[in-house]
Parts: C-alpha cells; sequence; structure tokens
C-alpha cells in the first residue's frame, strides 16, 4: 500500500516520508549552520524550489515519451512524478550558489540535505507505515456488468496480456480524472481494464460513462465493496495489476498518472 487515508484525504505514504525528512532538515539545519536568519531563509526556501523543480523535471526527462503524449500533465504537479536523485542535485546546486560566501556553512548544508535525501529514500524503501500489497491475485469475486451480467473476475485471467482492476466512484474527482487514461488502456492489445463502482447505484453510473462517452467492455458494479476489502484499500482510487494468470504485479493508492500507466504497461 503507497497511501493512508487521514479522514476522507488520502496521503502517498512517499509524500509524507519527504515531510518528516523536510521537517528534520529544518530543524537541523537552523541549529546547526548558524546561519543568520535572513540568509538561512533565503537559502531554504530556494531549496525547497530547486528541490521541486529538479525532482519533476527529472522525472519528466525520464518519462519522456509520456509526457510527450501529453505535455500538459508536466504542470499538473499535484500528481506523483518526482525524481529524488534530480531534487537533491539540484538542491546541491541551489545550496553552493547560495552559501558560496560561508564555506563551512556551505559544506554543512549539503551534508544536511544529502542525509536528509538518503533518510527519504531509506524510508520509501523500508516503508514503516506499510507499503506491501496484500493481494496475490484476482480475488475471487463475481461482480455483475451494466446489462446484469454476472463476471467472475479469475475468468479474465486467459495466461496472457495484464489486467488492471480499478475501484472508483462518481463523487471521486481522481478517480474520474484517470478514466480517461484507463479508457485508453482498454483499448491496447491484450490489455483488460476493469472499472468497478464502489457502493453507488446503476443510475449514477450510466449517466457518468454516457456523459463523458467513456465505454469500457468490463464497467462492473460492486454495491456491497467487496473489492475493497479484498484489496485492503484505504480509499478511492485504487488499481492493481495483475498478470495474464491472475497474479498481483502492482498495487496504487490515488491517482494514476500517464507516466505510471506506461510503466506497468510496457514492462
Amino acid at each position: 500500500m503507497n497511501a493512508i487515508a487521514l479522514g476522507p484525504v488520502l496521503l502517498s505514504l512517499p509524500r509524507l516520508y519527504a515531510f518528516a525528512s523536510a521537517l528534520l532538515l529544518i530543524i537541523a539545519a537552523r541549529y546547526l549552520l548558524g546561519l543568520p536568519k535572513p540568509v538561512y531563509q533565503r537559502w531554504f526556501t530556494g531549496l525547497m524550489i530547486a528541490w521541486l523543480i529538479g525532482a519533476r523535471v527529472g522525472h519528466i526527462a525520464l518519462n519522456a515519451e509520456s509526457y510527450a503524449a501529453a505535455p500538459w500533465d508536466a504542470i499538473k504537479l499535484w500528481q506523483p512524478g518526482y525524481h529524488g536523485l534530480w531534487g537533491m542535485l539540484a538542491g546541491l546546486i541551489w545550496s553552493a550558489w547560495a552559501l558560496r560566501e560561508r564555506l563551512i556553512a556551505m559544506g554543512g548544508a549539503m551534508a544536511l540535505l544529502i542525509g536528509a535525501s538518503s533518510l527519504w529514500l531509506v524510508l520509501v524503501t523500508l516503508s514503516p507505515l506499510g507499503g506491501g500489497s496484500t493481494v496475490t491475485a484476482l480475488p475471487e469475486v463475481a461482480l455483475e456488468d451494466l446489462d446484469g451480467n454476472t463476471v467472475h473476475l479469475p475468468a479474465l485471467a486467459d495466461g496472457q496480456g495484464k489486467i488492471i482492476v480499478n475501484l472508483w466512484a462518481t463523487w471521486c474527482p481522481p478517480c474520474l480524472r484517470e478514466m480517461p487514461l484507463l479508457a485508453d488502456a482498454a483499448e491496447r492489445e491484450g490489455i483488460t481494464v476493469v472499472v468497478a463502482n464502489q457502493g453507488e447505484d446503476l443510475l449514477s453510473i450510466t449517466r457518468y460513462l454516457d456523459e463523458q462517452e467513456l465505454d469500457f467492455r468490463y464497467a462492473l458494479r460492486d454495491p456491497n465493496q467487496q473489492l475493497m476489502v479484498a484489496f485492503d484499500a484505504p480509499g478511492l482510487p485504487t488499481t492493481v495489476l495483475f498478470d495474464g494468470d491472475g497474479r498481483a504485479l502492482s498495487q496504487h493508492v490515488g491517482e494514476l498518472t500517464r507516466a505510471q500507466l506506461d510503466q506497468w504497461l510496457n514492462e
């Protein structure tokens, strides 16, 4: 699981770890570097901006093909898509420039930045708040499609291609934003996409799909939210990738990006 629920809000664990590492960096730098307050504030504000820009540019550069297909996605800063090592490099460059007249403080700032970045990487890797998916295979669940036909999920595994199961609802803005991406994925050869609505009535589902002109072969209703339980999902949207044999490959809680979806399907 890569997110936790705080009431109605889903918080990405990597972002939570980044906030914790940044807070530690703020405290350590304030008391260890001995910088005058105006100099400290200028350096740290610039550091945060440099890190965010560097991390975003690095992620876009490494996923250039995906962003070339949808350039505007590059400025959707709320979406996942930041590369920690690129951010650290940008932060080191900024620190060298901003503190160039204070060599001891510059060295200390760089060491603290490397330490905070390393802590973040360790936390993301070990994920002490949870990170492993509890899903191992397509669950033994049968749901109805919009025409009332029963679809047994394990029967979708044909030994080939990949299967995406997405849990969504019409009241969930991130769910709606990623729907066109899932519709595009459903048109790829060898890709089966299941969009399982959680807890809503048939009219709400069909109205939305018709208004958006979205046509999924496997648009299913899950009125009792069986898949939320089977996937141990903390919130919506939740998406799980399975191989052709129905084995779980990856799980993501929160909004999908085109780059992430392309990485899933091209692996």
